[in-house]
């Protein structure tokens, strides 16, 4: 029996969830419906799991690495994290999988792996139906057969594709048709008179099954794909591509690419509630309900509120008088849409993209491997921060060309370098930096240190980093 090797993609943006969702730190990334982020409950559903490799596989952007390194750190799960060149979809992304899996396994003289393809921003509710229709799937898949899964739909929902199949079997069932996204109309007509089923976008199937279909149909993506991984370099846990070869990629998603055109597409039932959270209304589906059927979450107070979902982060929410809403703050930005307008998000995101607006990339505060800083104030020519170090941690030995900075630690205790000295900081105590001085912060303490940053200068941007050292392979990376 073939070993399983679970893929996950981690490179979607999220949009439709925004302002939670930011370029720099999507929605795979954040906590929605539990306290683990997306990507860490995708994991952990394979916990006991038999049968499987002993590393998963991460496919993630890079701006995304190190806070998907550190996700993974936390649940102590080992992985080889693949840095996607630039975002090609899921056809050229699992194929970049396959070719890394079938060299490792050639060159142990072993069979090719069953890949099981993940997406890492789906709500699984029942462990062990996803565990029994993985089992169900692998001697299908170990015959070449390439197997999608599909959910029995509770409701028309217009915003999923839909895979038509003859019959409930117990088994793999052949697929009949791929039914993309249909209109509300269709849709009701359709279930009426076909057996459809959610497509839920997790793939069972070898390797090498998947490089010869997938050769048939997209040849283009199999060379560029190919040569990508050839040039491929390992750094600790990072696996980067080759990305002149990658750019050569046409973008086109697996469905699309091989299984709407394959003779070996099969489909197994998953007996278990589902969604991929790909917008508001969908979190509000599967998040707890009062008895007025709303789903709140942080400082909320309503009064003759229904079936809405409100959260809030950083202040006091209150409403009155809401139904069939959402509303979500965030310290930078809220969003009010009705819930059946949800979809409707990534518009107003086009919008915003389109004025260049920051909230867009981050969040007020943003993650780092060595803690986050959060933007206090800012105006023409000053900006304050917020920098939080956790113990044990280190900014890179940096230098700036356009800014100063004056450190005040408010809380613990840092230990500063600034050009040949090397001090340490207690709470009231503060340091400056001048523009070109070398400095780090750096906390071989028990506790976080947190310090106010104020910076002056003409241009303020993030990219204003010259990294000369970096305990975290940033050094020469101004992001």
């Amino acid at each position: 029996m073939a070993l399983i090797q679970p893929v996950i993609l981690s490179g979607g943006s999220g949009t439709r969830l925004w302002p939670a969702s930011r370029t720099m730190h999507p929605k795979q990334l954040l906590s929605l419906a539990s306290e683990k982020t997306m990507l860490q409950e995708s994991v952990l559903r394979l916990h006991g799991m038999k049968g499987l490799t002993d590393k998963i596989i991460v496919i993630c952007n890079e701006m995304h690495r190190m806070l998907v390194d550190e996700q993974l750190r936390e649940i102590d799960i080992r992985a080889d994290i693949v840095l996607e060149p630039e975002g090609r979809n899921t056809a050229p992304a699992v194929a970049l999988a396959a070719f890394l899996v079938l060299y490792g396994n050639r060159r142990k003289g072993e069979d090719p792996p069953l890949l099981l393809i993940m997406p890492a921003d789906h709500i699984i509710q029942d462990k062990g139906a996803f565990v029994s229709a993985i089992n169900t799937a692998t001697a299908s898949a170990e015959h070449g057969s390439l197997v999608t899964f599909g959910v029995l739909p509770s409701y028309p929902h217009t915003g999923y594709g839909y895979i038509e199949v003859d019959t409930h079997s117990p088994i793999a069932a052949p697929i009949i048709s791929f039914v993309e996204k249909p209109d509300q109309k269709k849709l009701v007509n359709l279930l009426k008179n076909k057996m459809l089923f959610w497509n839920s976008g997790i793939f069972m199937f070898r390797a090498d099954s998947y490089i010869d279909e997938l050769n048939k149909f997209e040849p283009e993506i199999v060379v560029a794909s190919l040569k990508s991984i050839d040039g491929a370099i390992k750094d600790a846990n990072f696996i980067r591509p080759d990305a002149e070869a990658f750019k050569a990629c046409p973008a086109n998603s697996l469905d699309y690419a091989v299984m709407e055109k394959t003779e070996h597409a099969v489909m197994v039932q998953l007996n278990t509630s589902w969604s991929d959270v790909g917008s508001w209304a969908a979190l509000y589906d599967v998040s707890d309900h009062d008895n007025d059927g709303n789903a709140l979450s942080g400082d909320v107070v309503t009064y003759d509120c229904k079936n809405s979902l409100i959260s809030g982060k950083s202040r006091l929410i209150t409403a009155v008088g809401l139904t069939d809403m959402v509303v979500i703050e965030e310290k930078d930005s809220v969003l009010v849409v009705p819930k059946d307008k949800t979809q409707d998000v990534k518009q107003l995101v086009q919008k915003l993209k389109e004025q260049d607006r920051e909230e867009l990339q981050l969040h007020c505060q943003v993650f780092r491997p060595w803690g986050s800083y959060e933007s206090i104030d800012s105006d023409e020519g000053f900006q304050v921060k917020r920098l939080i170090v956790n113990p044990g941690a280190a900014l890179s030995l940096q230098k700036h060309t356009q800014r100063t900075e004056h450190w005040t630690v408010v809380r613990g205790k840092a230990r500063i370098t600034l050009g040949n000295k090397i001090f340490d900081l207690k709470v009231n105590e503060s340091t400056y930096i001048s523009i070109g001085a070398v400095h780090r912060i750096s906390n071989p303490f028990e506790a976080p240190v947190h310090i106010i940053e104020i910076q002056c200068g003409e241009y303020l941007g993030e990219d204003d980093i010259v990294r000369l050292e970096d305990n975290y392979g940033r050094a020469g990376i101004k992001t």
